[in-house]
């Protein structure tokens, strides 16, 4: 791959979970279930443009990290 070119990757949006905030700009901070390059599929969380042909940095995790995260975000809140 030359220098500057930007490496293609894949993606299918298995599961649209739901959209946790929406910006100014009418971007949306989504959860989606999505399998990268052919991988298995796996939680998703980063932003998308309106019509989602764009998307930032974002976080994936596996199905024990997304348990995990889950326990967390459970005993965090607060009564």
């Amino acid at each position: 791959m030359a220098e500057g070119q930007k490496k293609e990757f894949k993606y299918d949006v298995i599961r649209s979970l739901g959209v946790i905030s929406v910006n100014k700009t009418g971007w949306t901070r989504e959860a989606n279930v999505i399998a990268w390059n052919g991988r298995p599929a796996k939680l998703d969380i980063r932003d998308w443009s309106p019509d989602h042909t764009r998307m930032s940095r974002g976080i994936t995790l596996n199905g024990e990290e997304s348990d995990k995260l889950k326990e967390i975000l459970e005993a965090a809140v607060v009564e």
